[in-house]
């Protein structure tokens, strides 16, 4: 049981830290694309 906790609390920080990143590379992008 703990290692099902532990895997799937891991899944959820690294599929949470992928999402965080793909908003701040949009956004970057976005912001690029205005300034031009």
């Amino acid at each position: 049981m703990y290692w099902d906790d532990a895997v799937i609390f891991g899944l959820v920080t690294v599929g949470m830290m992928i999402v965080f990143m793909a908003g701040w590379v949009g956004f970057i992008v976005r912001d690029h694309r205005r300034k031009k």
